[in-house]
């Protein structure tokens, strides 16, 4: 037991040696100054190449696209918009939802044959059938007004079909 006791005391004197310091602890501790380097420089940027790239007003494009596509044509005594004048009223649409500013009024025209009323009617229902179709591709429904000229405003002169097939139509003209 006597041997226990004075292995401890000596463990406990050894680590109370280990851990006596010289340096004050109430003094504080010494700084060296010694000199800061200047950071290197950054390498310069290389150069940016010109590219020819040139700006393109998306809005004037598709006022352009669509200046020749102004009408669209109808069968006899048929309010039905073709296959073939889809593109139209796409491009149109394209240019719509682009620019929600502009609208356009949709004039539905007959040829002469059939009367006043009839021919009204059927102008109003073509004006309407180009406005769905817009609506169907996103064009608002306020961007659109359908009217009818019936046989009043013709495209052509004349009593024959040829005449006759450029008077049925719509016109899409900018409000």
């Amino acid at each position: 037991m006597k041997t226990t006791r004075y292995l401890t005391a000596m463990f406990a004197a050894a680590a109370l040696v280990g851990c006596s310091s010289t340096v004050p602890l109430n003094q504080p501790a010494p700084v060296e100054n010694k000199p800061v380097a200047a950071p290197a420089p950054a390498p310069a940027p290389a150069p940016v190449a010109e590219t020819p790239v040139k700006t393109v007003d998306l809005g004037a494009e598709m006022d352009a696209a669509v200046s020749d596509k102004r009408v669209v044509y109808f069968d006899f005594d048929s309010f039905v918009v073709k296959p073939e004048f889809q593109n139209v009223v796409e491009a149109h649409a394209k240019r719509l939802n682009y620019n929600k500013k502009i609208a356009l009024r949709l004039e539905g025209n007959t040829d002469e044959r059939g009367g006043r009323e009839y021919n009204l009617a059927l102008g109003q229902k073509r004006a309407e059938a180009v406005a769905k179709s817009l609506e169907l591709v996103g064009v608002a429904d306020s961007q659109l007004e359908a009217v009818s000229y019936g046989k009043e405003r013709p495209a052509a002169e004349g009593h024959d079909e040829a005449a006759w097939s450029k008077n049925r139509r719509v016109e899409l003209k900018d409000k």
